[in-house]
């Protein structure tokens, strides 16, 4: 393992280990017991929130415990160190493990292949051309929005290491503040962060889902020993999630409310215009795309040229989705 990697294992785990212990300190009960974790709060992670609210995990007999890592590489390093067995997670910092010799690591499903993030700004700013210059903040460099950024802007003619100021604040929720604050002129955001920044007079520079570019920007990450070891178990996370994805997609009032209550938001124009924008980009089936993982690897390919040498296919196991299927969970 990388020293970086170890680094960031090790800060990882004082905090993983105390949601552990707690855990492990509750009363026995027939329930399977399973540490999750996700990267980001936003709409595209909230299936698990949603199982949570319907009851989901005790109907199919599970003690699910969720932990927030706001990263997708160290949350990559938790899965590696073993703190969660399953996660949900953007692609790229799983994908540059495997292709570093990580290769326990396995996709086993997908929520949303593209990205659908947008960029805003101050009304002064109507163009990306209008960009140039100008302070645009981003979640974490490496990250999804940090890429979207890159690849919006290149669609039109500009190169984001030369023509802003990229500065990175730590997630959504501080990147929403910083461009609300004023202390940066636009903001990479994805729903409901570009709603709720638009309720505010901010606009639309670039928007995304117009470019429907690919990505694994929220996918389903364990380890194939996992898969070995609890193999069962993790099939009735998935089909809790299958349950929850039929949720997401048929029951708004009950999504709005789940929204409402994690994200803490309260205008429902918001959270209305957030669904609508989100929800076509999300995958109904959990199936995780080929595209979404080739272009993590063209992303780091230039940087490492192993990369150049994986196909995606040998990053998925869709042996949960194929089961899912079968038995009807998706529904018609």
């Amino acid at each position: 393992m990388s020293r970086r990697l170890s680094k960031l294992c090790l800060g990882l785990t004082s905090v993983v280990l105390l949601v552990f212990l707690t855990f492990m300190s509750s009363p026995a009960h027939a329930a399977e017991r399973l540490i999750g974790l996700h990267s980001a709060q936003v709409m595209s992670q909230s299936m698990p929130w949603i199982a949570q609210e319907a009851g989901l995990f005790k109907k199919h007999d599970l003690d699910f415990r969720l932990v927030f890592i706001p990263s997708s590489p160290v949350a990559t390093a938790a899965t590696l160190n073993g703190d969660a067995e399953i996660g949900l997670t953007g692609a790229i910092g799983n994908v540059r493990a495997y292709v570093q010799g990580f290769t326990d690591l396995v996709f086993i499903g997908g929520v949303k292949n593209i990205l659908t993030h947008s960029i805003l700004a101050k009304p002064e700013i109507k163009r990306p051309e209008d960009l140039k210059g100008k302070r645009v903040a981003v979640g974490r460099f490496g990250g999804n929005t940090h890429y979207f950024t890159i690849q919006a802007l290149k669609r039109f003619g500009m190169d984001a290491s030369k023509d802003i100021q990229t500065i990175q604040t730590g997630g959504g929720p501080e990147t929403l503040a910083a461009l609300l604050g004023g202390s940066v002129d636009a903001a990479g955001l994805v729903a409901p962060g570009d709603s709720a920044a638009v309720s505010r007079g901010f606009v639309y520079v670039i928007n995304g889902p117009e470019l429907r570019i690919p990505y694994g920007a929220t996918q389903f990450v364990t380890l194939r020993s996992v898969i070995v070891k609890r193999g069962a178990v993790i099939g009735q996370f998935m089909r809790v999630m299958a349950e929850s994805a039929k949720i997401m997609h048929t029951d708004k009032p009950f999504v709005y409310k789940v929204l409402g209550k994690y994200l803490r938001i309260t205008d429902t124009k918001v959270l209305d215009a957030a669904y609508q924008s989100e929800i076509p980009a999300l995958e109904r089936r959990l199936e995780v795309h080929d595209a979404a993982l080739q272009a993590s690897l063209d992303e780091i390919a230039p940087l490492d040229a192993r990369a150049k040498k994986i196909k995606p296919q040998q990053l998925i196991d869709r042996r949960y989705l194929v089961e899912l299927e079968k038995s009807g969970a998706f529904g018609s």
